[in-house]
């Protein structure tokens, strides 16, 4: 498939409306009928697929100019669960301004957001909208501009619609399940995802830009693990690593995922994040070909609620396999538990 190219204008129309991805193995839906049956059973259908992803992008635009508008240093920031967990003002009233667009849009859906979620809360199986209203607080606080809108429509608590927007770089990600990804930057051009229909090869770590991130738990089990493995990963084979590329953290785990399907990042490993957090950027990132199995070590099939998650590139599925077992071989018998 070509990477299409369009205008700004053309391109929040057209997103998703290119020749079709592979079909989802896991739902076994190879044809058109049987994609449509499974879509109906929810009260769907493809042209309202499609147009809850407009509605998306342009809730996600929207909320972007609340962030860009909006002035961390007058509006002060307050300790979630610690000193380097934080909400401002501006994200709950960007998710208060999502939640009321979606909910009027769409008055039978549900809808889950970080900043409204209690804990207990779950997903349902039912269609399902998720809020990060900005992804990377402590990004925006600082003025690092890695911070993201991150919103998603579920159904059986998988994905199936995703767009992440970048306020302050002007990108958006989209993808919706078996129409593909795509990227529109501040530019106003639009390609399909991967930026390189031909991935590059992935013969080991050896070879890969990994992302990681440092998370708020800052002592325990987890953070030794989390500490450990960022070393075992950058470390010389000599000395028992990996010896990466490099490693990178942009302090946003929505964008980590849409770099990896952009292929700019060829992994993400993490623990501890939340459903919305990395909801949107799944979907993006199977539709670009990559494939998201868990942080811990034997589990394939992770779920978008599981906090656990390992997004690799899309590639030869023996060699996204195989990075995943060298990450997963760092490990040893150590796990995360969230």
């Amino acid at each position: 498939m070509n990477n299409s190219i369009t205008s700004t204008s053309q391109a929040h129309h057209e997103i998703g409306h290119l020749p079709l991805s592979p079909p989802d193995s896991a739902l076994n839906t190879p044809n058109a009928q049987h994609r449509s049956d499974y879509l109906a059973s929810h009260g769907l259908n493809d042209t309202l697929l499609h147009k809850i992803k407009d509605d998306l992008i342009s809730i996600a635009l929207e909320a972007g100019r609340m962030i860009t508008s909006a002035d961390p240093s007058i509006s002060p920031s307050t300790p979630k669960n610690n000193s380097s967990d934080r909400v401002t003002a501006t994200d709950k009233a960007v998710e208060k301004k999502v939640h009321d667009r979606l909910t009027s849009l769409y008055p039978h859906f549900n809808f889950l957001g970080e900043e409204t979620f209690t804990l207990g809360d779950k997903l349902a199986s039912t269609p399902t909208f998720i809020c990060d209203p900005i992804d990377g607080t402590l990004n925006f606080i600082h003025g690092v501009p890695h911070t993201a809108v991150s919103l998603a429509l579920t159904i059986d608590k998988k994905p199936i619609v995703g767009v992440v927007h970048n306020p302050l770089r002007g990108d958006t990600f989209a993808g919706v399940k078996w129409y593909g990804a795509f990227l529109t930057t501040a530019a106003g051009v639009t390609r399909r995802l991967p930026v390189s229909p031909v991935p590059k090869p992935m013969s080991s770590l050896n070879e890969c830009l990994v992302a990681v991130e440092w998370g708020n738990q800052r002592a325990g089990p987890n953070w030794e693990l989390r500490t450990a493995v960022h070393k075992q990963l950058l470390t010389d084979k000599a000395e028992g690593g990996a010896m990466v590329h490099s490693v990178r953290s942009s302090g946003s785990a929505a964008l980590d995922f849409c770099y990896v399907a952009a292929g700019w990042i060829d992994l993400f490993w993490e623990g501890g994040v939340w459903v919305w957090d990395v909801a949107a950027g799944w979907i993006i990132l199977e539709e670009a070909g990559g494939i998201v199995v868990s942080a811990n070590p034997g589990d394939w099939e992770p779920t978008v609620e599981g906090r656990l998650y390992l997004a690799v590139r899309g590639a030869k599925r023996a060699e996204q396999e195989g990075v995943v077992k060298e990450l997963w071989a760092l490990m040893g018998d150590r796990k995360f538990v969230f």
